[in-house]
Protein backbone atom coordinates (compact mmCIF):
# COMPACT_ATOMS: atom_id res chain seq x y z
CA UNK A 1 0.00 0.00 0.00
CA UNK A 2 1.24 3.30 -1.12
CA UNK A 3 2.01 6.53 1.68
CA UNK A 4 -0.38 8.91 1.58
CA UNK A 5 2.25 11.42 2.55
CA UNK A 6 5.06 13.13 0.15
CA UNK A 7 8.23 14.30 0.84
CA UNK A 8 8.52 18.28 -0.30
CA UNK A 9 11.37 21.10 -0.05
CA UNK A 10 10.19 23.31 2.27
CA UNK A 11 13.92 25.37 1.87
CA UNK A 12 16.70 25.90 -0.28
CA UNK A 13 20.16 27.23 0.48
CA UNK A 14 23.79 27.66 -1.16
CA UNK A 15 26.85 28.94 -0.33
CA UNK A 16 29.99 29.48 -2.67
CA UNK A 17 33.92 30.62 -1.91
CA UNK A 18 34.15 34.35 -3.10
CA UNK A 19 37.24 33.85 -4.91
CA UNK A 20 36.54 33.14 -8.65
CA UNK A 21 38.53 31.58 -11.39
CA UNK A 22 37.84 32.81 -14.69
CA UNK A 23 39.15 31.53 -18.18
CA UNK A 24 41.58 34.07 -18.65
CA UNK A 25 42.73 33.67 -15.18
CA UNK A 26 43.21 29.78 -16.28
CA UNK A 27 44.92 30.73 -19.67
CA UNK A 28 48.45 32.05 -17.24
CA UNK A 29 48.58 28.77 -15.56
CA UNK A 30 48.08 26.63 -18.11
CA UNK A 31 47.97 25.77 -22.59
CA UNK A 32 44.59 27.09 -23.00
CA UNK A 33 42.21 29.94 -23.85
CA UNK A 34 38.84 31.20 -22.88
CA UNK A 35 37.28 30.38 -26.36
CA UNK A 36 38.60 26.64 -25.97
CA UNK A 37 36.74 26.22 -22.45
CA UNK A 38 33.85 28.08 -23.57
CA UNK A 39 32.91 26.43 -26.74
CA UNK A 40 33.56 22.77 -25.38
CA UNK A 41 32.05 23.00 -21.82
CA UNK A 42 30.37 26.63 -21.56
CA UNK A 43 32.18 27.88 -18.37
CA UNK A 44 33.56 31.41 -18.36
CA UNK A 45 34.47 30.88 -14.25
CA UNK A 46 34.64 29.16 -11.11
CA UNK A 47 34.21 29.78 -7.31
CA UNK A 48 37.36 27.93 -5.83
CA UNK A 49 38.28 27.54 -2.27
CA UNK A 50 41.23 29.10 -0.55
CA UNK A 51 44.29 28.07 0.94
CA UNK A 52 42.96 27.89 3.97
CA UNK A 53 39.26 27.21 3.90
CA UNK A 54 38.06 24.25 3.95
CA UNK A 55 34.71 22.79 2.55
CA UNK A 56 32.67 22.15 5.69
CA UNK A 57 32.31 26.41 6.19
CA UNK A 58 30.22 26.70 2.89
CA UNK A 59 27.97 23.49 3.57
CA UNK A 60 26.96 24.97 7.02
CA UNK A 61 26.01 28.20 5.67
CA UNK A 62 24.26 26.43 2.71
CA UNK A 63 22.36 24.62 5.24
CA UNK A 64 21.56 27.43 7.36
CA UNK A 65 20.18 29.55 4.90
CA UNK A 66 18.16 26.21 3.95
CA UNK A 67 16.79 26.21 7.26
CA UNK A 68 15.60 29.85 7.80
CA UNK A 69 14.34 29.45 4.26
CA UNK A 70 12.08 26.48 5.77
CA UNK A 71 11.45 28.00 8.98
CA UNK A 72 12.83 25.06 10.98
CA UNK A 73 15.25 25.14 13.78
CA UNK A 74 18.29 23.08 13.74
CA UNK A 75 16.84 21.51 17.20
CA UNK A 76 13.86 19.87 14.91
CA UNK A 77 16.19 18.23 12.44
CA UNK A 78 16.06 14.36 12.66
CA UNK A 79 18.44 13.71 10.17
CA UNK A 80 21.51 15.21 7.94
CA UNK A 81 22.38 13.05 4.64
CA UNK A 82 25.18 15.08 3.12
CA UNK A 83 26.17 14.08 -0.43
CA UNK A 84 30.28 14.37 -1.08
CA UNK A 85 33.25 12.99 -2.44
CA UNK A 86 35.30 15.39 -1.25
CA UNK A 87 34.76 15.88 2.86
CA UNK A 88 37.02 17.95 4.98
CA UNK A 89 38.60 14.48 6.54
CA UNK A 90 38.01 10.65 6.10
CA UNK A 91 36.97 10.80 9.79
CA UNK A 92 34.37 12.38 10.94
CA UNK A 93 32.41 12.96 8.44
CA UNK A 94 31.02 16.49 6.29
CA UNK A 95 27.57 15.57 8.01
CA UNK A 96 29.03 15.18 11.41
CA UNK A 97 31.03 18.22 11.27
CA UNK A 98 27.25 19.62 9.80
CA UNK A 99 25.61 18.68 12.99
CA UNK A 100 28.14 20.28 14.45
CA UNK A 101 28.42 23.19 13.09
CA UNK A 102 24.10 23.80 13.53
CA UNK A 103 23.97 22.72 16.82
CA UNK A 104 21.32 19.75 15.03
CA UNK A 105 21.97 17.99 18.47
CA UNK A 106 19.05 15.53 17.80
CA UNK A 107 19.63 14.71 14.38
CA UNK A 108 21.79 11.11 12.81
CA UNK A 109 23.79 12.10 10.15
CA UNK A 110 25.73 10.36 7.68
CA UNK A 111 27.77 11.02 4.29
CA UNK A 112 26.54 9.46 0.91
CA UNK A 113 28.80 9.14 -1.88
CA UNK A 114 27.28 8.70 -5.63
CA UNK A 115 29.96 11.74 -6.92
CA UNK A 116 28.00 13.48 -9.25
CA UNK A 117 24.10 11.96 -9.15
CA UNK A 118 25.25 11.71 -4.92
CA UNK A 119 22.46 14.92 -4.33
CA UNK A 120 19.73 13.42 -5.84
CA UNK A 121 20.98 9.27 -4.41
CA UNK A 122 20.57 11.57 -1.02
CA UNK A 123 17.05 13.33 -1.98
CA UNK A 124 15.35 10.04 -2.83
CA UNK A 125 16.52 7.68 0.38
CA UNK A 126 15.54 11.39 2.52
CA UNK A 127 11.90 10.87 0.68
CA UNK A 128 11.69 7.26 1.64
CA UNK A 129 12.20 7.62 5.10
CA UNK A 130 9.87 10.52 5.15
CA UNK A 131 7.38 8.43 3.86
CA UNK A 132 7.68 6.22 6.83
CA UNK A 133 8.43 8.82 8.93
CA UNK A 134 5.79 11.83 8.18
CA UNK A 135 7.13 14.37 11.08
CA UNK A 136 10.68 14.07 10.24
CA UNK A 137 12.68 16.72 8.88
CA UNK A 138 15.93 15.89 7.24
CA UNK A 139 18.50 18.04 5.75
CA UNK A 140 20.40 16.95 2.41
CA UNK A 141 23.44 18.71 1.45
CA UNK A 142 25.59 18.62 -1.84
CA UNK A 143 28.80 19.91 -1.05
CA UNK A 144 32.40 19.21 -3.04
CA UNK A 145 35.93 21.03 -3.20
CA UNK A 146 37.09 19.22 -6.52
CA UNK A 147 39.39 21.62 -6.88
CA UNK A 148 41.63 19.95 -4.13
CA UNK A 149 41.55 17.21 -6.17
CA UNK A 150 42.13 18.89 -10.01
CA UNK A 151 45.42 18.61 -11.24
CA UNK A 152 46.51 22.01 -12.74
CA UNK A 153 48.97 21.18 -15.30
CA UNK A 154 45.97 18.28 -17.07
CA UNK A 155 44.34 21.01 -19.23
CA UNK A 156 41.38 18.51 -20.25
CA UNK A 157 40.38 18.54 -16.26
CA UNK A 158 41.29 21.32 -14.80
CA UNK A 159 39.04 23.70 -16.66
CA UNK A 160 35.71 21.88 -15.90
CA UNK A 161 35.27 21.92 -11.61
CA UNK A 162 34.59 24.28 -9.00
CA UNK A 163 33.49 24.24 -5.30
CA UNK A 164 30.62 25.42 -3.33
CA UNK A 165 27.80 23.76 -1.76
CA UNK A 166 23.45 23.37 -1.78
CA UNK A 167 21.31 22.74 0.67
CA UNK A 168 17.56 21.63 0.97
CA UNK A 169 15.41 21.09 4.19
CA UNK A 170 12.45 17.86 3.31
CA UNK A 171 9.28 17.10 5.15
CA UNK A 172 6.62 15.23 4.62
CA UNK A 173 3.15 16.42 3.67
CA UNK A 174 0.16 15.53 2.22
CA UNK A 175 0.15 13.75 -1.53
CA UNK A 176 -2.15 16.61 -3.18
CA UNK A 177 0.44 19.21 -1.73
CA UNK A 178 3.33 18.31 -4.08
CA UNK A 179 6.37 16.57 -3.29
CA UNK A 180 8.24 13.88 -4.60
CA UNK A 181 6.81 12.10 -7.10
CA UNK A 182 9.53 9.21 -8.58
CA UNK A 183 12.71 8.76 -9.06
CA UNK A 184 15.47 6.80 -10.61
CA UNK A 185 18.52 5.50 -9.58
CA UNK A 186 20.93 3.50 -11.26
CA UNK A 187 24.83 2.76 -11.67
CA UNK A 188 27.11 0.75 -14.59
CA UNK A 189 30.41 -0.29 -13.21
CA UNK A 190 31.37 -1.75 -16.62
CA UNK A 191 33.65 1.73 -17.39
CA UNK A 192 34.64 2.65 -14.42
CA UNK A 193 38.10 3.05 -15.59
CA UNK A 194 37.00 6.14 -17.95
CA UNK A 195 36.58 8.78 -14.60
CA UNK A 196 38.87 7.53 -11.61
CA UNK A 197 40.50 9.47 -8.25
CA UNK A 198 42.46 6.63 -7.57
CA UNK A 199 44.98 8.04 -4.73
CA UNK A 200 43.98 7.94 -0.96
CA UNK A 201 42.33 5.35 -0.95
CA UNK A 202 43.10 1.88 0.89
CA UNK A 203 44.06 0.61 -2.83
CA UNK A 204 46.76 3.41 -3.04
CA UNK A 205 47.14 4.68 0.07
CA UNK A 206 48.45 8.38 0.28
CA UNK A 207 52.22 8.55 -0.29
CA UNK A 208 51.90 5.37 -1.85
CA UNK A 209 55.19 5.09 -3.79
CA UNK A 210 53.61 2.43 -6.28
CA UNK A 211 51.18 5.19 -7.84
CA UNK A 212 52.03 7.98 -9.77
CA UNK A 213 51.39 11.77 -8.82
CA UNK A 214 48.82 12.11 -11.33
CA UNK A 215 46.43 8.94 -9.95
CA UNK A 216 45.60 11.70 -6.81
CA UNK A 217 43.66 13.57 -8.81
CA UNK A 218 40.95 13.36 -11.17
CA UNK A 219 41.03 11.88 -14.29
CA UNK A 220 39.02 11.42 -17.17
CA UNK A 221 38.61 9.83 -20.80
CA UNK A 222 36.33 12.92 -21.68
CA UNK A 223 34.85 11.86 -24.91
CA UNK A 224 33.83 8.07 -23.89
CA UNK A 225 32.62 9.97 -20.57
CA UNK A 226 30.40 12.64 -22.83
CA UNK A 227 29.16 9.83 -25.15
CA UNK A 228 27.66 7.54 -21.91
CA UNK A 229 26.46 10.65 -20.01
CA UNK A 230 24.48 12.16 -23.07
CA UNK A 231 22.92 8.41 -23.73
CA UNK A 232 22.17 7.71 -19.94
CA UNK A 233 20.88 11.14 -18.93
CA UNK A 234 18.14 10.73 -21.90
CA UNK A 235 17.35 7.13 -20.90
CA UNK A 236 16.71 8.34 -17.27
CA UNK A 237 14.48 11.14 -18.35
CA UNK A 238 12.31 9.76 -20.69
CA UNK A 239 12.07 6.91 -18.84
CA UNK A 240 10.50 8.91 -16.08
CA UNK A 241 8.45 10.70 -18.12
CA UNK A 242 7.20 7.24 -19.57
CA UNK A 243 6.39 5.74 -16.51
CA UNK A 244 4.36 8.77 -14.73
CA UNK A 245 2.52 9.21 -17.99
CA UNK A 246 3.43 12.98 -19.32
CA UNK A 247 5.71 14.14 -21.90
CA UNK A 248 8.49 16.56 -21.42
CA UNK A 249 6.09 19.67 -22.55
CA UNK A 250 4.30 19.24 -19.09
CA UNK A 251 6.91 20.04 -17.32
CA UNK A 252 7.70 23.40 -15.79
CA UNK A 253 11.33 22.73 -15.47
CA UNK A 254 14.22 20.24 -15.87
CA UNK A 255 17.57 21.00 -13.82
CA UNK A 256 20.19 18.98 -15.18
CA UNK A 257 23.39 18.32 -13.65
CA UNK A 258 25.65 21.05 -14.88
CA UNK A 259 28.58 18.81 -16.03
CA UNK A 260 29.00 20.31 -19.95
CA UNK A 261 27.02 22.70 -21.90
CA UNK A 262 26.46 20.60 -24.14
CA UNK A 263 25.47 17.56 -22.26
CA UNK A 264 22.78 19.78 -21.11
CA UNK A 265 21.91 20.99 -24.81
CA UNK A 266 21.92 17.15 -26.17
CA UNK A 267 18.94 16.69 -23.12
CA UNK A 268 17.27 19.76 -24.35
CA UNK A 269 17.32 18.98 -27.87
CA UNK A 270 16.19 15.32 -27.36
CA UNK A 271 13.22 16.21 -24.71
CA UNK A 272 12.21 18.81 -27.65
CA UNK A 273 12.11 21.98 -24.79
CA UNK A 274 13.33 25.38 -25.45
CA UNK A 275 16.04 26.96 -23.48
CA UNK A 276 13.85 28.79 -21.03
CA UNK A 277 12.54 25.23 -20.14
CA UNK A 278 16.02 23.76 -18.56
CA UNK A 279 18.04 25.20 -16.60
CA UNK A 280 21.80 26.60 -16.92
CA UNK A 281 24.09 28.54 -14.34
CA UNK A 282 27.58 26.04 -15.40
CA UNK A 283 28.79 29.32 -16.99
CA UNK A 284 28.92 30.60 -13.76
CA UNK A 285 30.19 27.55 -11.10
CA UNK A 286 31.49 24.73 -13.39
CA UNK A 287 30.84 21.80 -12.69
CA UNK A 288 30.45 20.88 -8.67
CA UNK A 289 29.55 17.49 -8.72
CA UNK A 290 27.16 16.63 -5.49
CA UNK A 291 26.38 20.26 -5.17
CA UNK A 292 25.81 21.38 -8.92
CA UNK A 293 21.88 20.90 -8.81
CA UNK A 294 21.00 21.92 -5.44
CA UNK A 295 22.63 25.11 -6.19
CA UNK A 296 21.09 25.03 -9.23
CA UNK A 297 17.54 24.37 -7.54
CA UNK A 298 18.08 27.22 -5.28
CA UNK A 299 18.85 29.75 -8.13
CA UNK A 300 16.27 28.41 -10.27
CA UNK A 301 13.87 29.39 -7.32
CA UNK A 302 15.15 32.90 -6.25
CA UNK A 303 15.01 33.63 -9.89
CA UNK A 304 11.45 32.92 -9.93
CA UNK A 305 11.42 29.74 -12.74
CA UNK A 306 9.56 27.23 -10.04
CA UNK A 307 5.96 28.13 -9.69
CA UNK A 308 3.87 26.36 -7.17
CA UNK A 309 2.26 23.28 -8.82
CA UNK A 310 5.18 23.26 -11.64
CA UNK A 311 6.55 19.25 -12.12
CA UNK A 312 10.36 19.50 -12.28
CA UNK A 313 12.23 17.05 -13.58
CA UNK A 314 16.16 16.65 -12.03
CA UNK A 315 18.70 14.30 -14.17
CA UNK A 316 22.24 13.68 -13.41
CA UNK A 317 25.45 11.24 -14.02
CA UNK A 318 28.56 11.05 -12.58
CA UNK A 319 31.87 8.72 -12.16
CA UNK A 320 31.54 5.24 -11.02
CA UNK A 321 29.34 5.52 -13.23
CA UNK A 322 26.41 6.65 -11.37
CA UNK A 323 23.36 8.23 -12.52
CA UNK A 324 19.66 9.17 -11.18
CA UNK A 325 16.28 11.01 -11.70
CA UNK A 326 13.87 12.40 -9.52
CA UNK A 327 10.43 13.88 -10.72
CA UNK A 328 8.57 16.19 -8.22
CA UNK A 329 5.66 18.92 -8.24
CA UNK A 330 6.74 21.68 -6.83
Amino acid sequence: MRSEVSSKILGCGMAVPPKILTNHDLEKMVDTSDTWITERTGIKERHILGDEEVISTYAIKAAREALERAKVSPDELNLIICATLTPDFLMPSLSILLQKGLSATKAGAFDLSATCSGFLYALSLADQIIRNNPHWKILVVGAEALTRKTNWEDRTTCVLFGDGAGAVVLGGVEKDKGGIIDFILGADGSNWHLLTLKGGGSAYFPFDKRLPKEEYYIRMQGREVFKIATRMMEKIALELLERNQITAKDLGLVIPHQANLRIIEYLRERLELPKDKVFVNIQRYGNTSAASIPIALYEAEKEGRLKEGDLVLMVAFGGGFTFAGLLMRW
